[in-house]
């Protein structure tokens, strides 16, 4: 599975899901200051799910459609 990891979710779980073998990019290491929408665009384009502790998310999938 190909996941994209924020800032606030750790480096711990980070780890724990590249050991499990998942393609795991984490924010940290591309921008930890990239708006969110861009963060999701990223995602979809890239074909991966986002992993977030950050409750905007839901509401920002919701008008993005």
């Amino acid at each position: 599975m190909k996941v994209l990891v924020d800032v606030g979710v750790g480096k711990a779980v980070e780890t724990w899901l590249a050991a499990q073998g998942h393609d795991v990019l984490p924010l940290r290491n591309v921008d930890p200051r990239l708006p969110d929408a861009e963060v999701l665009s990223r995602a979809l384009r890239e074909g991966r799910l986002v992993m977030t502790m950050d409750k905007d998310f839901g509401e920002l999938v919701y008008r993005m459609g």
